[in-house]
């Protein structure tokens, strides 16, 4: 009896086998190094729509308080419009705040007679401090015009915006005709006020990423109101009626508003 013959078959060999997986290994690398390119490409757009985001949220409340923006020849003090650029910059005025904007409902409250209160005429002040990480943070403080900052407002202020590398405040000087960096003439409100704000931002790795700028032009609605149109009949100009002795010290004391004891951050003068 014959045994069948052998068919013609035969194994892969070894240099096979390692060729084959070596297009494996090539073709997970490939998709490995695609996928990670997505991951980090996520992660970037994400932190930058989120600076753009912070720093729309930053000019939007700067330009929301500008916009109620009040100013009075008679009671000037309370009133001055403070503009200081340099490394730490403040930007200072009163404006007559709606219900909506940041911390309105801390100013809210009930008088002895059971009353509501509603202290919507705030000095608002700006500024850049240093904040985690050796960055800078845009805050915000806000105080009732004839009162002083509470300690809330002076120890822990509203954060608007993070790693701030610049904040620069210009008024339009209409005599010189030219963008001005030091408003002298704090008892006026400039027509034209231009804000530059200059943010960082940190790649995935740890790199620094190219700084962010966005300028916003904004025309104030209004001027100071002079003092003739505030006084009664039969009264000197200048000479209304005031707050008793000792009310809004802090918000008042010259020309500088932001930068009094009673207002400015702790620690500096």
């Amino acid at each position: 009896m014959k045994l069948p013959a052998a068919t013609g078959r035969r194994a892969f060999t070894l240099l096979e086998i390692m060729v084959a997986m070596s297009i494996f290994c090539l073709v997970v690398a490939t998709i490995y190094s695609t996928w990670i390119l997505i991951v980090r490409s996520a992660v970037v757009a994400q932190n930058t729509a989120a600076r753009v985001q912070r720093e729309r949220v930053a000019v939007h409340t700067v330009e929301n308080a500008l916009m109620c923006v009040q100013s009075f020849q008679a009671s000037m003090k309370y009133y001055s419009f403070y503009v200081e650029n340099g490394p730490e910059p403040v930007f200072s005025f009163t404006s007559r705040l709606p219900d909506v904007f940041p911390r309105s409902g801390r100013f809210e409250g009930v008088d002895s007679n059971g009353r509501q209160i509603n202290y919507c005429v705030r000095r608002v002040t700006f500024s850049l401090e240093a904040g985690a990480d050796q960055q800078k943070d845009l805050v915000l403080r806000q105080s009732p015009i004839l009162m002083d900052l509470d300690e809330v407002e002076r120890n822990t202020p509203l954060v608007l915006a993070h790693d701030v590398k610049d904040f620069l405040v210009e008024c339009w000087d209409t005599n010189a005709i030219q963008w001005d960096t030091e408003w002298d003439n704090t008892n006026s409100i400039p027509p034209l006020v231009r804000l530059t704000f200059t943010m960082g931002s940190r790649l995935p790795d740890g790199t620094e990423a190219p700084p962010l700028t966005l300028t916003r032009l904004i025309a104030l609605p209004c001027n100071t109101l002079p003092a003739s149109a505030q006084t009664p009949r039969g009264m000197a100009p200048g000479a209304l009626p005031g707050p008793g002795p000792g009310a809004g010290q802090g918000a008042g004391q010259g020309n500088n508003p932001a930068r009094n004891p009673a207002t400015t951050r702790p620690g500096t003068r």
